[in-house]
């Protein structure tokens, strides 16, 4: 072999071996140039499904507080409080089962008792009564401005009974209306209170197959004159025909009446102006004729407190007699 030959053999072979270099590192410049683009196409698509998420299901960056705390909207610890301009009153206390029951009781016994055949008394309608009241168990609100009357709440468990030759017998369908004073000895309904138009701390329920409504409301407040209470009537209909009419009051326990009256914001107006036994439709006859005198005596609501969710709960046996002077 010449020379010549031997140098182009080197040339050649050194012309191949760069060619290879080259396609080398233009193939890794490519490979490098897909990873890039497939991890940024990753990056991309990652972006895309976290915004895709609602807001609302994100959880918040401080677990202690809600989205809604977050955005400045404080929820009370004490669903008495809550804040009317925030929307509709605060979810009632929950009923267990033992409670709706409590004061259920087939023997017509009454809390105290009366003779089983003569039913529970009625008292005087009073002067604020408002018919056409709101169909509702959550009472403490007022629907024309939404407003809620702040207060200790008081879950009402009230059953009401027919006597049928001195058996009790559940009245399904009867139209249970309650009303009372707010904290501050306030009615709604009333021109002279300047709350006409108002319908807050008033409402009916209609009797179940057990003969039982439920009421949310709050424990009632001070009252000129008056012991503090809560009135009722129960109605039953044929059509547009009113077939019966029972009105009365409920009492509440004495000393459970000025501890709530400490705390704010009864505290604002101060204690009950009349302890139970100085009033007087309390002292009274019965409208009926049943009682002669103290007839408050067997319309003390049953009251117990549930210290885990801040609620006081009332019970009563309302027992209709056939034989009685409806009112």
């Amino acid at each position: 072999m010449s020379l010549k030959d031997n140098n182009n053999n080197k040339r050649n072979h050194t012309t191949t071996i760069k060619k290879r270099i080259i396609l080398t590192v233009i193939a890794l410049s490519l490979l490098g140039l897909i990873v890039h683009s497939a991890a940024a196409g990753l990056a991309s698509n990652n972006i895309a499904s976290a915004q895709s998420i609602p807001a609302v299901i994100l959880p918040p960056r401080n677990n202690s507080n809600s989205i809604l705390s977050n955005q400045g909207i404080a929820f009370p610890s004490s669903p008495g409080t809550f804040p009317a301009q925030f929307g509709p009153p605060p979810p009632s206390p929950e009923l267990s089962a033992t409670q709706i029951s409590s004061s259920t009781n087939k023997t017509c016994t009454l809390t105290p008792s009366l003779i089983e055949e003569e039913g529970t008394p009625q008292q005087i309608e009073g002067p604020y009564f408002v018919d056409g009241m709101p169909n509702r168990s959550d009472i403490r609100s007022g629907p024309s401005d939404g407003s809620v009357q702040e207060g200790i709440p008081l879950r009402l468990a009230l059953h009401v009974y027919d006597v049928d030759n001195g058996q009790c017998v559940p009245l399904s369908g009867a139209k249970v209306d309650i009303w009372h004073a707010n904290s501050q000895g306030v009615y709604s309904g009333v021109q002279d209170a300047g709350t006409t138009g108002k319908k807050f701390l008033r409402g009916y329920q209609v009797t179940d197959d057990n003969g039982t409504v439920l009421f949310t409301t709050i424990y009632p407040g001070w009252y000129e004159g008056r012991a503090i209470h809560i009135h009722v009537k129960v109605r039953n209909f044929e059509g547009s025909e009113k077939t019966l009419e029972w009105t009365s009051q409920f009492y509440l326990n004495n000393s459970i009446n000025e501890q709530v009256h400490k705390q704010p914001p009864y505290s604002n107006h101060g204690p009950p102006d009349l302890p139970n036994e100085e009033d007087g439709i309390y002292k009274g006859a019965s409208t009926d004729g049943l009682v002669q005198s103290n007839t408050g005596e067997h319309l003390m609501l049953n009251l117990t407190k549930d210290d885990e969710q801040s609620f006081y709960l009332g019970t009563f046996n309302i027992v209709l007699n056939p034989g009685q002077s409806w009112q």
